[in-house]
């Protein structure tokens, strides 16, 4: 791995760890960090309430590049939700358990929570 992909993951776990402790003060419980499967790494698996919720963590330093939360587009929503998908079915999740797809934006040092940031992609696991 170059020094490049290694600062981007070192920054990316920074970032991330943010993420998460900013999720705790609105009430979430850390379930996992950074489940991977063939298709794609969901950041944070979280409950609140009776939801079951994937987030999505991104950072933007400069707005030439956007918001964070706008590289979550339909291509990597779909990649997610065929990530949760494997997730269910590994942790043998109950069917009738709410999910909820989250993104955290963090642009410029500014952390938005973006609460049901979009809907589950493909079919209908549960």
């Amino acid at each position: 791995m170059n020094q490049n992909n290694l600062n981007k993951r070192k920054e990316g776990a920074r970032y991330e760890n943010l993420a998460r402790t900013y999720l705790k003060t609105q009430g979430y419980s850390i379930l996992e960090s950074n489940f991977r499967s063939r298709h794609a790494e969901i950041d944070v698996v979280a409950r609140e309430g009776k939801y079951l919720v994937f987030v999505e963590v991104k950072q933007r330093s400069t707005r030439s590049l956007g918001l964070g939360a706008e590289a979550v587009d339909g291509r990597k929503q779909a990649r997610i939700c065929m990530a949760v998908r494997y997730y269910l079915y590994k942790n043998h999740v109950d069917p009738h358990t709410p999910v909820r797809f989250d993104v955290v934006s963090i642009d410029r040092g500014q952390i938005r929570l973006i609460r049901d940031a979009f809907l589950y992609r493909g079919n209908m696991p549960w």
